[in-house]
């Protein structure tokens, strides 16, 4: 059986999050096509005794045949499409009407609000980095940049969210002013002139949301090289080039500011049975770096946060779920409140920590993931 996991391009908070889009493989309208191998271990796991084992063979022995336990298994094989290859590659991945969506009109906490605040967000286009960017919208900020690798999505997107509020969210005709930028977050100039055009537009930049990122799933004997460079060049350099360069902008103007990177629980344990070392070993960078900023700009008034996703469902994920639901089956039982995330489940986090309600947080993570780093 192949050992190698294709390239897997999500954002950089779980293993649904938002990617950096790319159009330059062909369009298709190929249905989805999606493969996940589970070990039969995996779908039933057999009863394991709990006597002693008499020694270390012994219980080697138990462990071999039951097949149960916690491990990576190189025959996991995950064939994630690129945008072009979705059903419908329009879909933000997320869900835009019902509970919970649009702004709220009811007595809330004043410090929660994000009016006046001009907001960046990358990898926003569409999956988790999308909702993350309209959250701060539905929580007052009328000035966004949604930064993405592909300018025209970016700019599609930014006017979807205008229009939305304008029709479904109470915005005035011009009162949310959103704009779409293309950037290649590991282009370190690419960064510094996206930034500043932000700057250039609105003036200032009081918050930074790092969602640009991807993750591919091999097995790490079988890792390919250029694209270890290529996951570290985004997740991590990518990371701190916009972490810097909107800092920079703050620290000139002698003005606080919060920064949000998007992590994932990736960063404190090790996912199971899809093997991808590499990036586990981006988001545990990604977490010390967000404490290692926060100290350092921290007397500047410039707070610095991650948040760790567990596993999200979006639209993409749930469509690779619904195929294959040994995949999902694993990975629910692993998780203590018995199910997987909703990207709804990350609005309350982004807002607290970009908002002046966490004034006096900085150098945290914040675990949104049902409980599964708590095991």
């Amino acid at each position: 059986m192949q050992s190698s996991l294709r390239a897997v391009a999500r954002s950089s908070g779980s293993f649904s999050a938002v990617r950096q889009f790319s159009t330059s493989r062909p369009a298709s309208k190929t249905m989805l096509k999606s493969t996940v191998t589970i070990p039969a271990s995996l779908q039933k796991p057999k009863a394991i005794t709990t006597s002693a084992p008499a020694s270390l063979e012994a219980s080697s022995q138990i462990l071999a045949e039951s097949e149960s336990y916690s491990t990576t298994k190189d025959e996991v094989i995950i064939d994630w499409p690129e945008l072009e290859e979705r059903a419908d590659p329009t879909d933000v991945g997320h869900s835009t009407t019902g509970p919970g969506v649009g702004r709220h009109r009811s007595r809330t906490l004043e410090s929660l609000s994000l009016q006046g605040k001009v907001c960046v967000v990358t990898g926003a286009a569409r999956g988790l980095g999308n909702l993350m960017a309209r959250t701060l919208v539905e929580s007052g900020a009328n000035a966004l940049a949604i930064m993405d690798l592909d300018e025209k999505i970016a700019q599609q997107s930014a006017k979807e969210v205008e229009e939305w509020f304008e029709q479904h969210g109470g915005a005035k005709k011009g009162e949310v002013q959103a704009i779409g930028l293309g950037c290649d977050v590991s282009n370190e100039d690419q960064v510094k002139s996206t930034i500043q055009q932000v700057v250039d537009r609105f003036g200032k930049i009081d918050v930074l949301v790092t969602a640009a990122g991807i993750v591919h799933n091999y097995p790490a004997i079988d890792y390919p090289t250029e694209k270890m460079r290529q996951l570290y060049a985004i997740n991590i350099d990518g990371t701190f080039f916009c972490a810097r360069e909107v800092a920079r902008h703050m620290l000139e103007k002698d003005q606080p500011g919060s920064i949000v990177l998007i992590g994932s629980m990736s960063g404190s344990i090790v996912n199971v049975p899809q093997p991808q070392s590499p990036y586990n070993a981006s988001k545990a960078a990604v977490k010390h770096m967000a404490s290692s900023l926060a100290v350092e700009w921290a007397k500047k008034g410039i707070r610095v946060n991650s948040i760790a996703p567990g596993y999200m469902v979006t639209s993409l994920t749930r469509t690779i779920l619904d195929n294959n639901p040994d995949l999902e089956a694993t990975w629910t039982s692993l998780t203590p409140m018995g199910r997987l995330g909703a990207p709804e489940d990350l609005k309350g986090a982004i807002v607290f920590l970009a908002s002046d309600s966490s004034a006096f947080v900085t150098g945290t993570e914040l675990r949104v993931d049902g409980g599964y780093c708590a095991t």
